[in-house]
């Protein structure tokens, strides 16, 4: 089992590639800070965008408070990352895009690090809209241009946003598609959009906002060029990095702009340091990891346990040339797990998806797999102020009762689930595996031929769990080990290693019984991107859902969430999605580490107050060249 947040960023994954379906997740948190301006007219006029209407950062504010506005630029990133790579085109609905290739691209506002849903202006300067929320009006910077030396105008953002509706992620496309009913430019520089009158005011501005920017040019250019298809040739961008060079499944190099239109802006002073980022790719971790220590690439964040634990003890730890880091997360853990994937009939009873949950042992994969390193996971909010706890009680409890008869009547006054214990001295704990036993016999699934668990219809209890080849050695000796306890239950269960393209391939269309992933989000804040992990509309086809849970007490908690007013609210609303959530039971929980576990050469340095939401070494991150030539000095970088 990897760390769970280690897991979301394994290699060099982009966040913001991760999410382009979930572009709405967090709105505002009551911070505290600069007020945004009302007019007469109850038109909201501002420098950035946050949902209770409260900014942290005033409208002349130098730059982020996290960063170190005078970090030399200068000096490369490279990292590296697993598999294969077969196009440059991050947004296609086919083939595996290659990493970070989003960094080429700005979006009209982008949100901060240190804080929840509060967004401010890149591409654009200010914005306005009626306090009901009907409609935001962007006006934009017009010094933005495009890497090509054209401007970046109104009618390149409305394309853009039609390009995601007709051509995108269809989670993202349906979504938004029903709460944008226009999408017109003013002028060149100034973009509205409508908002459909009947959809909840959350995640509707910092959603169009977030959406990423092409030029229209260069798609029209050439009638062929489509979002959801995998490419070689990089749509033009206007951001601070642009492709320099590639190698298909060997390298990707990014180079920073010495023309980047918004080097100065306050929201990018002290960021993009690097003057080249690059991705080594490999074919597994074991590959990757000697070529770390032979200074092939030189910054490491490390997913496998067993690694951390064993590995960091060669020659150029032990003399300083490589620096072994344990940095602060101030994040949820990522949900990740084993997810069921619930279109399938064997999985329709709860009762048969929690006997197979007491088949994992987590305490036995810790201490055997991880040497003792995660800490187990219960809540989608691991250790925030929204994980429930106990009965429900107060705020929560009185937002339950609100929501009427959807809500299962125990949820009233049962405990929030937690996972079982396990004994961690054996792989197979025979006081869970007769409990599961048990349970299975229960819901009609004997022991028949062949010692298989069997249906009345004789169907075996069946459950394969695909993995691709390029996990680290723990997490597939986790799930081998799982499926082995599985198959002692008399489960028809099997482990399947794949390439990873066809992991992809298998992932995007739901073929499997069961699945690794860490495809779900934690949350701290609602907004429509809750709906398209967790809701029921986009279940059937929602890459950011695996499990296709489509439950009417879930759907009913969102919309409540939607129409909260102020923070206490908000987070009774979230702590009652944590319970239910747990309560539908889709997702057998693995562990998770506190901290990022990072490994680097000993010349870059970092801002002193990194910011509670982001490691930020893409982007915060410098290198001090002295320290760099020292290395190279003595041999230890290629």
């Amino acid at each position: 089992m990897k760390p769970t947040k280690a897991a979301a960023r394994e290699g060099v994954l982009d966040a913001r590639l991760r999410f382009v379906g979930v572009l709405g997740l967090s709105v505002a948190l009551f911070l505290g800070g600069a007020t945004l301006l009302r007019a007469n007219d109850e038109v909201v006029r501002s420098h950035g965008y946050s949902y209770f209407g409260n900014l942290d950062y005033p409208e002349d504010y130098p730059h982020l408070n996290y960063v170190n506005p005078e970090a030399p630029k200068g000096g490369e990133m490279s990292l590296a990352a697993s598999g294969t790579f077969d196009s440059l085109n991050p947004y296609s609905r086919k083939g595996r895009a290659g990493a970070l290739t989003s960094i080429q691209y700005d979006s009209l506002i982008e949100s901060s690090s240190d804080t929840v849903g509060q967004y401010y202006g890149v591409l654009a300067k200010s914005l306005e809209y009626d306090k009901d929320r009907n409609y935001v009006i962007f006006h934009m910077r017009p010094e933005a241009t495009f890497w090509d030396g054209t401007p970046v105008t109104a009618h390149d953002v409305v394309y853009s946003h039609k390009l995601f509706i007709t051509q995108g992620l269809p989670s993202y496309a349906q979504a938004v598609g029903h709460m944008v009913t226009g999408a017109e430019a003013l002028d060149d520089h100034t973009v509205k959009f409508t908002f459909h009158p009947e959809v909840s005011r959350r995640s509707l501005i910092e959603t169009v906002g977030s959406t990423t920017v092409f030029s229209k040019a260069w798609f029209e250019a050439d009638e062929t060029r489509r979002l959801d298809e995998p490419r070689l040739e990089v749509a033009v961008g206007s951001g601070p990095y642009k492709l320099d060079s590639y190698d298909i499944n060997r390298r990707i190099v990014y180079k920073r702009r010495d023309d980047y239109w918004g080097k100065d802006l306050p929201f990018n002073v002290g960021r993009n340091n690097f003057d080249t980022i690059r991705v080594e790719y490999f074919a597994d971790q074991t590959a990757a990891f000697e070529a770390f220590k032979a200074g092939v690439y030189t910054y490491r964040i490390e997913s496998d346990p067993k690694i951390w634990a064993t590995s960091y003890d060669f020659p150029k730890v032990q003399n300083g040339q490589v620096v072994k880091d344990e940095i602060p997360d101030r994040s949820p853990p990522t949900p990740s797990g084993f997810v069921f994937n619930l279109g399938k009939p064997q999985f329709a009873d709860k009762s048969v998806r929690e006997a197979l949950a007491l088949a994992f042992n987590f305490e036995w994969a810790n201490e055997s797999l991880m040497f003792g390193l995660n800490s187990p996971r219960n809540s989608f909010v691991q250790g925030t102020h929204l994980e429930a706890t106990g009965a429900p009680e107060g705020a929560e409890l009185d937002f339950l009762k609100s929501l009427g008869d959807v809500v299962p009547e125990g949820l009233f006054s049962e405990p929030a689930l937690v996972q079982h214990e396990s004994r961690p001295a054996r792989l197979n704990d025979r006081r869970n595996l007769r409990e599961a036993s048990r349970m299975l016999d229960e819901a009609g699934w004997d022991v028949g031929a062949g010692n298989l668990r069997r249906n009345a219809d004789g169907q075996t209890l069946k459950v394969e769990i695909p993995y691709p080849s390029s996990l680290p050695t723990s997490i597939t000796t986790m799930i081998e080990t799982y499926v082995q306890n599985l198959q002692a239950l008399g489960v028809d269960a099997k482990a399947d290693k794949i390439d990873p393209a066809q992991y992809t391939l298998r992932s995007r269309e739901r073929d499997y019984d069961m699945v690794y992933s860490n495809r779900y989000g934690a949350f701290l804040s609602t907004g429509g991107g809750l709906s398209q992990m967790y809701g029921s509309k986009e279940a059937e086809f929602s890459l950011f859902n695996p499990a296709g849970l489509a439950s009417p007490l879930v759907d009913a908690i969102i919309e409540a969430s939607f129409d909260t007013t102020d923070q206490d609210q908000q987070d009774a609303a979230l702590m009652a999605l944590d319970r239910s959530l747990r309560y539908e039971f889709f997702v057998i929980p693995d562990g998770y580490v506190a901290n990022y576990w990072v490994a680097y050469y000993n010349m870059y340095e970092y801002p002193e107050a990194l910011p509670p939401f982001s490691l930020g070494h893409l982007d915060l991150w410098w290198v001090n060249q002295e320290k760099a030539e020292k290395l190279k000095s003595e041999g230890a970088l290629r």
